[in-house]
């Protein structure tokens, strides 16, 4: 009989009490394929949010490969633990254990995959409601790729698989443009940082696999269908990540090649798209984005203004179908307003 969850636990023997927990986001756009590792630092940064206590990942698939990323490949000091859920079955996620795993975590962290198992496996069941418990306790929370892409208060669902830009803009109601609200409950908190996911969709591999077209596709989406009058979106490239502390100030950094940095992609929405219906190419004007690079010195975007300073803003618009960019200005010297 196929088990309805697989746990897996690694410890570090050398310490057994942790410290206080803080909030704290860690957006993660994932590796270029399968396991970690991952960007280096932004689990450092989650460890130390987490008081270097009890660090959970949930998924669903594979086995523990962030607990031998994290004591085989990363440096000392490591959190107490690291406890793996990998669930397989509906069910797991009313397993009274599962629950008190995910309940206890000083700091959770959600793995790549295939988002919609997480939509599928989670949503309306008990395991939600532990996650919004952990961010009620003031626990870190992180996620890289699929587990990124549930955070926001809207979500691509990949429930017909993945979709590719040049399908979502030749038609916004393609079958596999599929979106979803709220699987991480964060929206209902009035806490930082999480109130910040609210009227957000995010999106990962950003850059690497030309997600531009989609992304404006699924924003024009919510505006058409009546989810939000002023969606906003952010979007990570591979090997890079967005770390965001309790006052809504974001930094980028990454895992990458100096000679090509990752970056991390701001965007809103003007309003309802001049053409979003079945069957026709989208036309969707002037939509404001500001990207941070991990390699712009001293860049910061902040999610409570959407403002940023560094990096350069542009604007990007699709046009019959057409991706259209602005020409780019950079906000070295002051703070670009989007």
């Amino acid at each position: 009989m196929l088990a309805d969850y697989v746990p897996y636990l690694r410890s570090d023997t050398r310490h057994t009490v942790s410290g206080p927990t803080t909030p704290g986001l860690a957006l993660i756009g994932g590796p270029p394929e399968g396991p970690p590792p991952e960007v280096d630092a932004a689990f450092t940064w989650l460890f130390a949010k987490s008081g270097w206590g009890r660090f959970v990942v949930i998924g669903a698939d594979g086995e523990e490969e962030y607990g031998r990323y994290i004591y085989d490949h990363l440096p000392a000091p490591h959190p107490i633990s690291v406890e793996t859920l990998i669930f397989k079955t509906r069910d797991a996620a009313s397993n009274p254990a599962v629950i008190e795993t995910i309940r206890r975590a000083d700091a959770l962290f959600i793995q790549g995959g295939d988002q919609w198992d997480y939509l599928r496996l989670w949503k309306d069941t008990p395991v939600q409601q532990a996650i919004a418990h952990v961010i009620t306790r003031g626990a870190p929370l992180g996620g890289s790729s699929a587990g990124l892409a549930v955070l926001g208060e809207f979500v691509f669902s990949a429930r017909n698989g993945t979709v590719y830009s040049s399908e979502a803009l030749a038609d916004p109601y393609h079958e596999r443009v599929t979106l979803e609200r709220i699987l991480v409950d964060s929206p209902r908190f009035d806490l930082s940082p999480y109130r910040y996911l609210r009227n957000l969709i995010t999106d990962s591999h950003f850059q690497d696999r030309d997600r531009m077209g989609r992304l404006l596709a699924f924003l024009a989406r919510l505006a058409q269908d009546g989810w939000t009058t002023a969606a906003r979106a952010i979007a990570v490239d591979e090997m890079t990540a967005v770390l965001v502390e309790s006052d809504g100030s974001a930094t980028v950094i990454d895992n990458r090649p100096a000679t090509n940095p990752g970056a991390a992609f701001f965007l809103s929405t003007p309003g309802p798209p001049e053409l979003c219906q079945p069957g026709q190419p989208l036309t969707y004007e002037n939509l404001k984005v500001h990207r941070v690079c991990a390699s712009d010195r001293g860049a910061k975007f902040d999610l409570g203004t959407w403002k940023g300073q560094g990096g350069e803003r542009f604007s990007v618009s699709a046009r019959q179908g057409t991706l259209v960019y602005g020409s780019p200005v950079s906000t070295q010297s002051g703070h670009g307003v989007l």
